[in-house]
């Protein structure tokens, strides 16, 4: 059986960007120390794309606010059904990521509203088509969470493609974190 259009492509892109990305993080001679100095461009695409970046931009803010409400049956409509979520950044430098969802289990973290806040205060998109990722950090807060570890921030990239005309979230992975403290300032970029 041939491969062909975006069901080939799609994961082919997404890792090389992961690796791409991994390894220029890592031979970067003066990467700043801390992961929130510097802030990336919006977006990232031919002008002719911008559009469809902005787009795919303000989908993931809705995304967040329906994780935020509870609202499963959005999170539900947006996501493909091989979605997955990888938490934690142990997977970066060869360990185990701390925790990986697929579409069934994180739309029960949402249908239980675990998280009260998911804020992106970094977010960029880079445009390939009708493939998307985008990349940034968001602050989060699971009052379920211990002590200490209630807030936190993560770096993540995110992959959505377009199907039958609609964007689809496909993947998150965090890239570096999380990052926890006592409240929001704590993990906050400002």
């Amino acid at each position: 059986m041939v491969k062909s259009g975006l069901m080939y492509i799609a994961p082919n892109v997404v890792v090389g960007v992961f690796v791409s990305a991994t390894t220029l993080l890592a031979q970067s001679p003066g990467a700043p120390a801390s992961s929130a100095l510097k802030r990336p461009a919006p977006v990232i695409s031919p002008a002719d794309q911008s559009a469809a970046g902005n787009e795919v931009l303000a989908l993931e803010r809705e995304i967040a606010a329906a994780v935020v409400r509870g609202d499963a049956a959005y999170f539900d409509r947006v996501t493909a059904p091989d979605f997955v979520m990888i938490h934690g950044d142990g997977w970066t430098n060869g360990g185990r990521p701390a925790l990986v969802d697929d579409k069934a289990s994180f739309m029960r973290r949402v249908a239980n509203k675990s998280y009260a806040a998911h804020d992106y205060d970094v977010q960029s998109v880079e445009m390939h088509g009708d493939v998307a990722i985008t990349y940034g950090r968001y602050v989060g807060n699971i009052p379920s969470s211990p002590a200490g570890r209630q807030w936190f921030s993560v770096w993540y990239q995110k992959v959505y493609a377009k199907r039958d005309g609609r964007w689809l979230y496909l993947s998150h992975r965090t890239v570096d974190g999380a990052h926890y403290g006592d409240d929001r300032r704590a993990v906050s970029v400002d």
